[in-house]
């Protein structure tokens, strides 16, 4: 869609030197050809009106007019009664080789983890959301504010989470942040100051992330097993550290919750080490298969740093997150965010709280859930069909499948091949903190692929699922 011009006129810097002996006219037309040649003004776009620029350098609008009309002779400019004056298409110079776009081959299916259904966003809803938190807005509420984050949406994130998770919070102690990343960065820079030195971190999961942003931090890192109950706390509790990130509702990558059991051991493994948990609430809002898990936190806030999103739930483009804090690490953490970037955008987190408050985002939850499910099983249906046999584990919330490889099977060439078949997955093996590829295992994200190119996307690789050339 072409855009709507506002009939406000276009700015463009040009300088005139009065003292330099050169005729203005001179400086003009040259000022406005080399902007057009470098790509300055682009092709297609306004140029300001004669009178406006004639304004701007003060010098005459005739002038002006004589310079756009030489422009036009010479090809750079085009003018058409009643429209402004535009750059002419081909005025510009060729981009270098080096900056030419290249696109990427096309892909039959991409299997790519972590990344919802883009175009299932609704727009709508976020759009009405945001016409109603900027019409309800005091001007007030346009300056930097609390560095905490909205007041508003910190009171609706505290009751929802309350009702959904089984956190227990109070919307003092919770942190507005731009995605997780940011709030894991601002968790580890704080646990750095009070004296904590070493962090853990699952084993599979998100080594690259982790060791990054611990060292972002200053802090050392080590890696904890995970079996088919969650994070080994014994294996934990034999290292140093005394922080550990982990996702007990929905372990990533390989889909187990931690269990009653363990959560207790690592809550007792905390306190006794004086230690603190971060609670990535990875994939927490979609289940198929099981009960629902409640937040670490809720059992013990003094001791849980409880990070949450929109990037699952909505879209990874929104940048809001949270932070539910222990309650005497809160002013350290809002100190540090206010340090880092003085507050996420406070429009945003109003339509946010409208659209949890509204119930639309509960609706959309409730939408994305049965979309993925039909997914999941569209997924297991062309594994049965075209690799037999083959185990698939961690399907019981999220949008990811663990398939488990024969062995004998070379992860690598596997995910290698697979892209010159036009499929895109991925391998375990970027999920272990050693980067071993064995046992061979992809992580097939389904979330964002919709079902037909679910099924053709498997049966362009079936054969290689399974050993068959």
């Amino acid at each position: 869609m072409p855009p709507e011009w506002s009939s406000c006129p276009p700015e463009l810097l040009l300088v005139v030197d009065r003292g330099s002996g050169l005729p203005l006219r001179a400086q003009v037309e040259h000022g406005l050809r080399d902007a057009i040649r470098t790509g300055r003004v682009r092709v297609g776009e306004r140029l300001p009106s004669s009178r406006e620029l004639a304004r701007t350098l003060g010098i005459s609008r005739g002038l002006v007019q004589e310079c756009y009309a030489q422009l036009q002779a010479e090809g750079y400019l085009v003018t058409r009664p009643g429209s402004a004056t535009r750059v002419a298409a081909g005025a510009a110079a060729p981009p270098a080789a080096t900056q030419r776009r290249h696109t990427a081959s096309r892909l039959v299916a991409d299997f790519r983890w972590g990344v919802p259904d883009l175009a299932a966003f609704p727009v709508q809803d976020w759009l009405r959301a945001t016409r109603e938190a900027a019409r309800a807005m005091p001007s007030a509420m346009f300056d930097y504010g609390d560095p905490r984050g909205s007041r508003t949406l910190r009171e609706v994130l505290a009751g929802y989470l309350g009702r959904v998770r089984a956190a227990t919070t109070d919307p003092e102690d919770i942190v507005v942040c731009n995605g997780y990343a940011q709030g894991l960065g601002l968790a580890l820079h704080v646990l750095a100051g009070s004296g904590v030195r070493t962090v853990a971190f699952e084993d599979p999961g998100s080594p690259a992330t982790v060791r990054g942003t611990a060292a972002a931090a200053g802090l050392h890192t080590v890696a904890v097993p995970v079996d088919e109950h969650g994070i080994d706390v014994h294996a934990l509790a034999a290292t140093d550290a005394r922080a550990v990130v982990v996702t007990p509702a929905h372990q990533w990558p390989t889909g187990v919750a931690l269990a009653p059991e363990r959560r207790l051991a690592l809550i007792e493994w905390a306190r006794n080490r004086d230690a603190f948990i971060i609670e990535d609430d990875y994939d927490a809002e979609f289940r198929y298969d099981r009960e629902p898990v409640g937040a670490l936190q809720g059992l013990a806030p003094d001791r849980v740093l409880s990070l949450g999103t929109v990037s699952k739930s909505l879209a990874p483009a929104l940048r809001i997150g949270w932070m539910i804090c222990p309650p005497h690490l809160t002013e350290a953490l809002a100190e540090h965010k206010n340090r880092s970037d003085r507050g996420t955008p406070t429009l945003d987190q109003i339509a946010l709280a409208r659209m949890i408050e509204t119930g639309r985002f509960d609706r959309h939850l409730r939408r994305m859930r049965a979309a993925y499910a039909t997914r999941r099983t569209a997924l297991l249906a062309a594994l049965a069909e075209h690799a037999p046999g083959l185990p698939v584990t961690g399907l019981a919330a999220g949008f990811h499948a663990v398939t488990h490889l024969p062995p004998g099977v070379d992860e690598l060439q596997v995910v290698t091949t697979a892209r010159e078949r036009s499929v895109g997955i991925y391998g375990m093996s970027t999920c272990r903190a050693s980067d071993a590829t064995t046992p061979a295992q992809l992580v097939l994200g389904f979330g964002n692929v919709g079902e037909r190119a679910i099924v053709e996307g498997i049966a362009a690789i079936g054969p290689l699922l399974t050993g068959r050339p």
